[in-house]
């Protein structure tokens, strides 16, 4: 990997240690900000319509906070149930409710990553279709207090403990995780070499 060619700031506008993680995997170099964007999805915005808002968002607050001359990346996730937006839980019993709403089901896990610069800006959003496992109350808690789903939207991090529940997935793990590896490194490249 040669990195990014010194003239341009890579950004990345979240605190996800996973995305932060998962750009480190590309071999870019890059710094970190942190937008503060309200993520609440609107009453006729479809879950596509959300989660590609969000990231632009994001990345337009991260430019905001950086260099002129920056590049930033800005990603949201979100996972979807029968059309339902998941969200990061606000307790165990919305947790609870998640993940035995998804037991033995299919469901979608959306990612869009945005990037920016000063003059130019460019989405794309990555469906992933992933099937769980028929859950038990008991590891539905046993999931919660060891405090993984806290922060996670659709209260599960497949990367983790969360893993075990996925019987198989169509599409882009990394997308699950945060961050498409492939379709990331293709819109950063779109920026840095023109």
């Amino acid at each position: 990997m040669s990195g990014n060619p010194i003239s341009t700031k890579i950004v990345l506008a979240s605190t996800s240690p996973r995305r932060k993680e998962l750009l480190s995997q590309l071999g870019y170099q890059f710094s970190v900000v942190s937008p503060d964007i309200e993520e609440v999805k609107q009453d006729q915005e479809s879950a596509q319509q959300y989660v590609e808002r969000l990231s632009l968002e994001k990345a337009r607050a991260g430019l905001e906070l950086s260099d002129a001359s920056s590049v930033v990346i800005g990603s949201d996730t979100v996972v979807v149930l029968n059309g339902l937006v998941l969200e990061k839980p606000n307790d165990f019993e919305h947790a609870q409710a998640m993940l035995q709403a998804m037991s033995g089901q299919k469901h979608q896990v959306l990612t869009a990553v945005s990037v920016v610069s000063q003059n130019k800006q460019s989405s794309v959003m990555v469906t992933t279709d992933v099937w769980f496992k028929a859950l038990s109350e008991k590891e539905i808690e046993q999931y919660w207090l060891s405090g993984e789903p806290q922060d996670k939207a659709g209260s599960y991090g497949i990367q983790g403990l969360g893993g075990r529940f996925v019987t198989r997935i169509e599409g882009s793990y990394y997308a699950v995780v945060g961050l498409p590896l492939y379709e990331t490194d293709q819109l950063l490249q779109e920026f840095i070499n023109n």
